[in-house]
């Protein structure tokens, strides 16, 4: 009769219908689950990556100003003008593997393949967790790795004179940045209240790039900061530059022209470019103003300092970024390594 239920018979034993119990309620619960999973496949399997990824950018609320400029720089530049016009259920290893081997015809880079990839995997990433995809399509693909011989570090012997061939602000910055690691922009941001021991400085905020005005850490939320140590040196070099030029409210760069607003990233790159031509300067061949915090790393690292703790000092959003700039900076070798463990086989 209509709207009764039929039953179903020819079990041989309980167990057996109860087994059947379990699997028809097993089914009509995930049925909802699956459903979900077909609709969102078909949506969003069928977006094309340019339009997942403007939606997955407005999704990425914790980015500062300077954050968001780099991400549309690199789509514009290199995702979109590659892959933004394939549907996104049609990714997979091959098609990434496609993508890296292009910008490497291109010519495009290292550390721009590099930040690029890194982006394509945390877009498809997401849509990997969304169910578009049984198999991760990054899985089994190689990254775009940065050439350590491009990460050109000052030399113990070159830095002084590095350091003295600008004016009072630059020796600062680049103090700060070769004694503790900083940014640029968090150099520009240096405060004598931030002298949080005799060792120990804390970075609380940087000079924003696009901005020009004081703003969080990158990687950080507001109000989040990093202490770092602070080598009795750069403690000097802060102290007699607070002691010549004054402080306001506890700053000690300030724009040239207006004390009032934060000191500019231009100044220091103009500079860096008067040095560069006048030529009196021992400066390696692709050096840059960064390569002074790499002289931070360098120092740590070959010195013994862990890895680990280099990486939180110089506010890495991860250990594998430092890892794969810093690794050929590490001490040691296998055979190191022997002759180190044998110390304590042999007692």
């Amino acid at each position: 009769m209509g709207g009764q239920q039929t039953e179903e018979s020819g079990f041989s034993n309980q167990d057996q219908a109860v087994d059947r119990l379990l699997e028809v309620y097993n089914a009509k619960k995930a049925a909802p689950r699956g459903q979900a999973k077909a609709a969102r496949v078909a949506k969003y399997g069928a977006m094309r990556f340019g339009e997942y990824a403007a939606e997955w950018k407005a999704g990425q609320r914790d980015l500062g100003p300077a954050s968001v400029a780099h991400l549309e720089s690199l789509l514009s530049i290199h995702l979109l003008p590659l892959v933004g016009s394939r549907r996104m259920d049609t990714f997979d290893h091959k098609v990434v593997e496609g993508f890296i081997q292009t910008m490497e015809r291109n010519g495009v880079g290292l550390a721009a393949q590099s930040n690029a990839f890194d982006k394509l995997k945390a877009i498809l990433l997401d849509a990997h967790r969304l169910g578009l995809f049984d198999d991760n399509p990054v899985t089994g693909v190689k990254a775009p790795q940065y050439d350590p011989k491009r990460v050109v570090i000052p030399s113990p012997a070159q830095l002084p004179g590095i350091r003295s061939a600008g004016d009072d602000s630059f020796l600062l910055v680049a103090d700060l940045m070769s004694g503790c690691g900083m940014r640029n922009g968090e150099a520009f941001a240096v405060n004598l209240n931030n002298i949080v021991a005799d060792d120990v400085y804390r970075i609380s905020e940087q000079v924003n790039r696009t901005t020009g005005e004081y703003d969080r850490l990158k990687h950080r939320k507001p109000d989040e900061y990093r202490d770092v140590p602070l080598p009795a040196r750069t403690r000097r070099s802060i102290e007699w530059y607070a002691d010549k030029h004054g402080t306001f409210d506890g700053y000690l760069l300030r724009h040239p022209g207006d004390p009032s607003r934060p000191f500019p990233h231009y100044h220091i790159a103009n500079q860096w470019q008067r040095i560069k031509r006048a030529g009196q300067t021992d400066i390696p061949d692709g050096m840059v103003v960064y390569s002074l915090r790499h002289f931070f790393a360098s120092n740590c690292l070959t010195h013994g300092i862990p890895i680990t703790d280099v990486a939180e000092w110089m506010g890495h959003k991860t250990i594998e970024v430092t890892y794969k700039i810093y690794r050929h900076l590490m001490p040691g070798s296998i055979s190191k390594a022997a002759q180190t463990l044998n110390l304590d086989l042999v007692a």
